[in-house]
């Protein structure tokens, strides 16, 4: 299989960055989001990022954005990469529009971070050509891919996006197609805990990230990261976790879902467990 073409669906955070490493690593990519405006959001926040790589020795700003197109709608391609709104109903939606607008050769690829690759395949008519590409945020910069099969997918299917993800300069590792897959799976519960000792009144937001930060030797607390993340992906998460698990250790933290309700979603808000600028 050869991916010369790439359609990205979805220009937000995650999006814009999965197209920025398409298109440096040589690729046609083309980037497609039906919310008015976000496409010239994410071409000037991919061109923010390359002048960052840049002035670190990374390529081209120029090079790399002129391999990046605006699509006004779905466009033939080889692969489509979706980095929609982390529900079930859309991103099921969007991959039977795609299984019409893609060649019977094409593959379907989504970056959910939770929901079963397998029952995205059941929107199409090519279940061995869906797959689950796992991007990380920052996609630029973090190197992990996670690649998880469907129940359908083809051997062929999965050598090919697994060696695009090394030709993307990232590691992929495989996971299997279960609520939350491996990283979250294990990320979110960490989250959650985080969430509780909050509401419980254990410690100061600051003081649980820097217990989590100094020891635990990450490099960034819980709650700044469900900040980064957004409060509402983490309890859309959580819910699939929780539904598809069966488990109520799964069950969101009140808290999250207060905050969610009260538009506290996070960096891109402005104010989640942490207020920005």
């Amino acid at each position: 299989m050869r991916f010369d073409h790439v359609l990205v669906v979805g220009a937000g955070q995650m999006g814009s960055g999965i197209a920025q490493v398409a298109a440096a690593s040589g690729r046609r990519v083309s980037l497609h989001d039906s919310a008015g405006g976000a496409v010239e959001r994410g071409l000037a926040a991919i061109e923010r990022s390359l002048t960052k790589l840049h002035e670190k020795g990374g390529p081209e700003p120029g090079a790399v954005l002129a391999r990046i197109e605006p699509a006004a709608d779905l466009v033939p391609a080889d692969l489509m990469i979706e980095a929609v709104v982390e529900d079930a109903a859309v991103k099921a939606d969007l991959f039977r529009r795609a299984d019409a607008a893609l060649p019977p050769s094409g593959v379907l690829a989504s970056n959910t971070s939770s929901i079963p690759i397998t029952s995205l395949a059941a929107a199409t008519a090519r279940p061995d050509r869906v797959i689950g590409m796992h991007f990380f945020n920052p996609v630029p910069v973090l190197q992990l891919v996670e690649v998880i099969r469907g129940l359908e997918t083809s051997d062929e299917t999965a050598t090919a996006i697994l060696e695009l993800a090394r030709d993307f300069g990232k590691t992929p590792a495989e996971a299997r197609d279960l609520p939350g897959f491996v990283s979250n799976r294990i990320l979110m519960p960490f989250i959650n805990e985080a969430a509780y000792a909050l509401l419980e009144g254990l410690a100061a937001p600051d003081d649980i990230d820097t217990i989590a930060r100094l020891g635990f030797a990450h490099p960034m607390g819980p709650l700044a990261l469900a900040d980064l993340i957004g409060l509402d992906t983490c309890v859309a998460i959580m819910e699939v976790l929780h539904a598809g698990l069966g488990d109520p250790k799964y069950a969101p933290c009140p808290l999250l879902r207060q905050y969610v309700q009260a538009g506290r979603l996070g960096r891109k808000a402005g104010r989640g467990f942490y207020g920005y600028d």
